[in-house]
Order: structure tokens, then C-alpha cells, then sequence
């Protein structure tokens, strides 16, 4: 009996391991929740940190080894324009530099820091690229209001 207890739950491992391996890539934001008011932070750039959760394992740019399961975010602020962006950039901030699952939404970009905006953050591969799923990038978007 308890081999067969046994050898059921490698099989049930190993098959979940399979459908984790196989399943699409996602990305979502935990932290702000979409429609809430967030305070600014205090520093130059009006900083408020954004967490972010995937399926992906998230680490410095240059860091995954050759793993395909593997990148970092990038943020835009307002992405249909640039009035968020980093001045010569076409993004406001991204995770690269250390990984995990915190990054900073830089609002001092703004044109207009305080007011009604859009956090968007798309999941990147080890060499900035897209990560794709069905032919589109992977991405998520949510309405902030900052004061």
C-alpha cells in the first residue's frame, strides 16, 4: 500500500511540474490594487513601489542563465504616450538592474505627478525582449489615482 501511495504521489509531482512547465507565461500586479488612491513618495522622484507577481522567475537582466521561464518587468506609466517616460527612454522604470518582484513606479516623470494614471508593466526576457503568449506580450495594466 505504500508503494503505490508513493508511487502515486511522484506521478502526481511529476505531472504538475509538467503542466507548470507548459503553462502560459502571466504576469499581474499585486500591489497597487486598480482604483485606489496612493500617496506619492517623498523622494525626488515621487516613487511608489509596485508589486508585481508571474510565473516567470524574475532576476537581474543577463542573470537567467538560459532559462526560458525567466526575465524582469518593464514600466510604463500612461503607456498610450510618453509624458511618464524617462526623458529619452520609452519607459519609466524597470527591474532589471536586481530582478524580484518589486519595482518603482517613478511618478516625478510625469508631466502632472498627481492625478489619474495607468501603471502598465510588460514581462521582458533575459535580453529586454518581449516575452510573448499566443503572439502578444505579455502585460498588465492598472488605473492609479495619486495624490
Amino acid at each position: 500500500m505504500m508503494k503505490f501511495a508513493y508511487g502515486t504521489v511522484l506521478l502526481l509531482v511529476s505531472a504538475l511540474s509538467t503542466a507548470q512547465a507548459d503553462e502560459a507565461p502571466n504576469l499581474e500586479i499585486v500591489w497597487p490594487v486598480a482604483n485606489t488612491e496612493i500617496a506619492l513618495g517623498s523622494d525626488t522622484q515621487k516613487s511608489v513601489g509596485v508589486v508585481v507577481k508571474s510565473n516567470f522567475r524574475l532576476m537581474p537582466a543577463g542573470q537567467c542563465g538560459g532559462d526560458p521561464r525567466c526575465g524582469h518587468i518593464h514600466m510604463k506609466i500612461d503607456p498610450d504616450g510618453d509624458t511618464c517616460s524617462v526623458p529619452g527612454k520609452t519607459y519609466n522604470s524597470m527591474n532589471s538592474d536586481f530582478g524580484g518582484n518589486l519595482i518603482k513606479a517613478n511618478f516625478g516623470y510625469c508631466a502632472v505627478p498627481s492625478g489619474k494614471h495607468v501603471i502598465g508593466i510588460l514581462l521582458a526576457d533575459d535580453h529586454h525582449q518581449p516575452v510573448l503568449s499566443n503572439g502578444k506580450p505579455v502585460t498588465a495594466l492598472i488605473p492609479v489615482t495619486t495624490r
